[in-house]
Parts: C-alpha cells; sequence; structure tokens
C-alpha cells in the first residue's frame, strides 16, 4: 500500500522519451558552448550535461537528436519547429547528428568535426578541468595547414603542422611528436577535437613543457580501395580498435562514433609514408633535430596502435612512445629489448577511467621501470574511450618529452 501512495510522486516526476529511456525533470540552465556555431542558439547543454536541440522542420514526422549510440524523440511546436534533449552525458566531446524522417543529417546549428567516418556535428559538454586547454593570454604557437607529396602512396597529402612560440622568430631548431588520431576520425582530429595547440601552448606558458613541433597527419591510408578489415583482436582486459557504427550511430555502435574507412590498413601502409616520405619532409622544411633522440610518436586508440607497431618494427626511430586508450605494451612484446633500451627513454601508456584496459597500464609500466626505461601510465577520472580522456592524456605525456 505505501509503494501505491509512492509511485504517483515517481511518475510525477518522470516521463518517459521516444527512445524508451526514464528522464527526470530538466534544469533549465542550458547554454551555447563553443562548439555551437557564432550566432546560433542552439545546440546547448545544461548543468546536467544534457545536449539539447532545436531545428525547423514543419514538413518532418519525427525528428531525433541522435547521440552516444541513443537517440531521442524531440517535440514538435506550432511552428514547425522540433526541441529535445539528451540525458546527461559525460563531460568532454561527443559527436552527435539529427534524424528527420530516417534521414540522419548534421545539426546546421553546431560546428562540424570529422568522426565516424564522416563530417557531422559534435558537441562540447563543459568539465571542472578544461583549464587546460582554454585558450588564454599567453604566447600561441601556429597550427600549420599544408601538403607534401607522397612516392609511397602515390598522392598529395595533407598535414597539420603545431609550431611552438617563437618558432617564426628564430633559428632555433626543435624537436618534434609524430601524434596520431583513432580510427574513423582524420588529421584534424587532434587541433579541433583535441585542441593540442591549445594544450601546449599552455604548458610552455607554465614551463611545463619543453617547447616542440606536433605532426599530425592521417594514418587510415588506402592504396587500393580494397574491403574494410576485421577488428583486431585485443588480448585480455584490453581494448580492440572500435568497428565502425552505423549511419545513424545505433545502439550497439561505439562511443564516440570510432569507425574505419574501406581499404584501411592497421600500420604497414602508414609505416611507409610515415617514414619514406612524412619524416624527410619535415625535417627538410622545418627546423626539427632530426635525430632519434628528438623524435617521438604517439597515438590514440587506432593511432595508439599504430604507434606501438612501427616503433617495434623500428626500435632506432623514436625515442619516446605515448599509446592513449591502445591496450598494453611490455618489454617482454620486444625481441631485442638491449637494443631498445639503448633508444627508447619513455613508454606512457593511458587509459579513460570507465574503459577495460586501465587496471592494466600501471604493472606495465612498473616493468619498464625495472629493465630502466621509464615507464609511466595514466589514468583520467571519470572519461571513457573519448577525447577528453586524450586531451588529458597529451597533458600528462607531453611535459616528459625531451627532457
Amino acid at each position: 500500500m505505501r509503494y501505491m501512495q509512492f509511485f504517483p510522486a515517481v511518475f510525477a516526476a518522470v516521463f518517459i522519451n521516444g527512445a524508451g529511456f526514464a528522464q527526470t525533470s530538466v534544469v533549465e540552465d542550458f547554454k551555447v558552448t563553443p562548439t555551437t556555431q557564432e550566432g546560433k542558439e542552439y545546440p546547448q547543454v545544461n548543468s546536467e550535461g544534457r545536449v539539447r536541440v532545436s531545428i525547423s522542420a514543419p514538413d518532418a514526422k519525427n525528428v531525433q537528436l541522435d547521440i552516444d549510440a541513443v537517440k531521442y524523440d524531440l517535440t514538435k511546436d506550432e511552428n514547425g519547429v522540433w526541441t529535445g534533449e539528451s540525458a546527461p552525458q559525460d563531460v568532454g566531446f561527443h559527436y552527435y547528428q539529427l534524424n528527420i524522417d530516417g534521414a540522419s543529417v548534421p545539426d546546421p546549428q553546431s560546428l562540424y568535426f570529422f568522426g565516424a567516418s564522416r563530417w557531422g556535428s559534435g558537441i562540447e559538454v563543459p568539465s571542472e578541468d578544461q583549464d587546460f586547454f582554454a585558450l588564454k593570454n599567453v604566447p600561441h604557437g601556429d597550427l600549420r595547414e599544408t601538403y607534401y607529396f607522397s612516392k609511397s602512396s602515390n598522392s598529395n597529402r595533407r598535414v597539420y603542422i603545431y609550431t611552438p612560440p617563437g618558432y617564426n622568430e628564430g633559428n632555433e631548431k626543435y624537436p618534434v611528436l609524430y601524434l596520431q588520431h583513432g580510427m574513423g576520425e582524420n588529421e584534424t582530429g587532434w587541433g579541433s577535437q583535441g585542441h593540442a595547440n591549445l594544450i601546449m601552448d599552455n604548458l610552455i606558458a607554465e614551463g611545463k613543457a619543453t617547447p616542440f613541433i606536433i605532426v599530425m597527419e592521417n594514418s587510415a591510408i588506402s592504396f587500393d580501395g580494397g574491403p574494410r578489415p576485421q577488428r583486431p583482436a585485443a588480448a585480455p582486459g584490453q581494448v580492440a580498435p572500435q568497428g565502425p557504427p552505423t549511419a545513424g550511430g545505433e545502439a550497439g555502435a561505439p562511443r564516440r562514433g570510432f569507425g574505419g574507412p574501406g581499404g584501411f590498413n592497421f600500420a604497414g601502409k602508414f609505416e611507409r609514408v610515415l617514414i619514406d616520405d612524412l619524416i624527410p619532409f619535415i625535417e627538410s622544411n622545418y627546423r626539427v633535430i632530426g635525430d632519434q633522440e628528438h623524435r617521438a610518436m604517439a597515438g590514440l586508440s587506432m593511432g595508439g596502435m599504430q604507434t606501438k607497431s612501427i616503433v617495434m618494427a623500428n626500435p632506432g626511430l623514436f625515442s619516446h612512445v605515448g599509446m592513449f586508450s591502445s591496450g598494453t605494451f611490455m618489454p617482454e612484446e620486444i625481441k631485442d629489448i638491449d637494443s631498445f633500451k639503448k633508444s627508447v627513454d619513455v613508454v606512457f601508456m593511458s587509459f579513460g577511467g570507465e574503459e577495460g584496459g586501465a587496471s592494466r597500464i600501471g604493472d606495465a609500466a612498473k616493468e619498464w621501470d625495472k629493465i630502466g626505461i621509464k615507464g609511466v601510465s595514466y589514468v583520467s577520472p571519470g572519461t571513457a574511450h573519448e577525447w577528453h580522456s586524450w586531451r588529458r592524456s597529451l597533458y600528462e605525456f607531453a611535459p616528459f618529452l625531451f627532457k
């Protein structure tokens, strides 16, 4: 009887949206975010982390917000404007799209980002620690977009290059980090979603990192347009590269929309472009210190796995290794550990705290310490396989480089 008295009060505070999820009353303190187009009123985020969108579609029969593999029904007003919001989302960056009568389309009011193997909408859910990648009144480096010709792929390729503050004023040469994106993303990711340039500007201004150049290329390389490969298997307790989502990001698709383009080669083809074309281009056209001691490589998810594969195959190429949400790396995997010890100074591994591999990297780091290579592990609190985990990872990794 007490249950029956309690139930109406609960039901009054809860409604069920079209996706079949219970949703409590919404806190009405929504604000636009940095990912909202300038001058637009939506998308918005509130203090709970709910994402609210709105679009005029007077002839549509059904409109939904599709975010984090869940679709939420929007409500149509008398003017044909559809509005609605999601359940609370984790802090950080989220890909999303709108579904209008079955057609998945970008939100015309958000900025566009490349993820899930397409250009689409994105939203930033504010975090308490976002100051480390904020745009501040500090000296800024440049995020340059340029092109070079790759003989390996017989194509002109786009590359983004971060040069630190002061690069344009002198003749100093700098170390270089080759920094890779995840599956379904491209060379724009670390600048647009990851804010790598702002992270470095702030670290350098605070005296926490040595100034260095960052090179960001597209490592999802296809020479032949062949079929999509099978997802590589993960070792126990590790996270495999995420498989491709459907166009609408339906339930069961990976978090944050990772997907692989057709003809993707896990590491081998990018290895040839990197070694035969990209590194020579950078060292011929930018003031970098062109030796192994001043060369590092890191990546997130797929990019971290590529980093591991390339470093193992070319132990004399890089001195610092970073793997963000990319499994573990153990000394026992190296065939000639004595030669590896002479070349590599730091092995850094990170995961989001909500990812399955987070519990393993601490022990792996200790194994590297035992053989004389500095092993570092970092777990991003409260985040999963997502850009905020990787921003924090770069922030933690960068101070270890080129000391």
